[in-house]
């Protein structure tokens, strides 16, 4: 059994395509079929089913995949160790962001870091922070922004709390309220636009709300900010944003809350981070320190 076989393996599963594999394997499909079909006679079963309209993993094919992608993983990470003791940073890193992030300036953060360690392939995915707890949790993401709660903290990773702020109201720029501050139970008969019930940016607003003793009416629940910003510019009800993130946007009035709802962000990462993460934690650590990147990364 070759780690090249293991690769087409995981590019034929992922792809449900022995063309499409092989073109993201850069090999010529009869070479990577006949790869799989070595690896199938080695082991004493089918690892595909192959019908002229689709592939699909087998039975033995699904039990097979984890055990591949862990040793790809594994001889992935053995490089890069490798690579970190002769004073090269290579590899994978794969960074996790909610929509919202402010107490990083993220773009800037991933030019210095690919400055810094060319070899490094860099991926980036925007998802809210319940997933991307899970993400580190299963190593398929290595570092990720959240923001929750202030009483809330991410468990079973390591963490660096990055700084914290208050939400403030966003409004269509010809919205009839003319404050420039209100309490929330001013607000409480407008209608909003938030994310779905149970992710962390709505929690935070839920909980104000709450402790108030007053009730709001949600008719738009979204996924992005993006998303929310656009309804917001159309008149369609109040929004609630972070007040650093809440300042790049145009278009929209914002409106500072008495009692406003608060948030923490934090990042997280694996607790045995590769050392592209552990190089990437110490470059934001050092940001927020104002020293020079170095040294290890423990947890808060």
């Amino acid at each position: 059994m070759e780690l090249q076989q293991l690769r087409y393996v995981v590019a034929v599963a992922e792809t449900r395509n022995f063309t499409r594999a092989a073109e993201r394997c850069r090999v010529v499909q009869s070479a990577l079929s006949h790869q799989i079909a070595a690896l199938e006679r080695e082991l004493g079963a089918r690892l595909f089913e192959r019908t002229s309209r689709r592939v699909r993993l087998t039975s033995a094919g699904e039990a097979f995949l984890p055990a591949a992608r862990e040793c790809l993983e594994a001889a992935d990470r053995a490089r890069a160790e490798v690579a970190a003791a002769t004073g090269e940073i290579r590899g994978r890193l794969a960074i996790g962001a909610i929509p919202t992030v402010a107490a990083v300036d993220l773009p800037l953060a991933l030019k210095d870091y690919s400055r810094r360690h060319p070899r490094v392939h860099i991926t980036l995915t925007s998802a809210g922070s319940a997933e991307l707890i899970e993400g580190v949790k299963r190593s398929t993401v290595d570092v990720a922004f959240l923001g929750l709660p202030p009483r809330a903290a991410p468990k079973d990773v390591q963490s660096l709390r990055l700084g914290g702020g208050e939400l403030v109201a966003v409004v269509a720029p010809d919205h009839p309220r003319t404050e420039d501050e209100v309490d929330l139970q001013s607000l409480a008969d407008e209608p909003f636009i938030d994310f779905r019930a149970g992710a962390a940016g709505r929690v935070q607003s839920d909980l104000a709300f709450a402790a108030v003793g007053v009730q709001r009416h949600v008719p738009f629940e979204v996924s992005t900010a993006d998303f929310m910003v656009d309804l917001v510019r159309q008149g369609l009800g109040v929004g609630m944003l972070p007040a650093a993130y809440a300042l790049r946007l145009s278009d929209v009035r914002r409106i500072r809350l008495r009692n406003a709802p608060a948030r923490v962000e934090h990042m997280i990462w694996d607790n045995r981070p590769t050392p592209a993460a552990a190089a990437f934690v110490d470059l934001i650590r050092a940001a927020q320190t104002g020293t020079s990147p170095g040294g290890s990364v423990d947890q808060d």
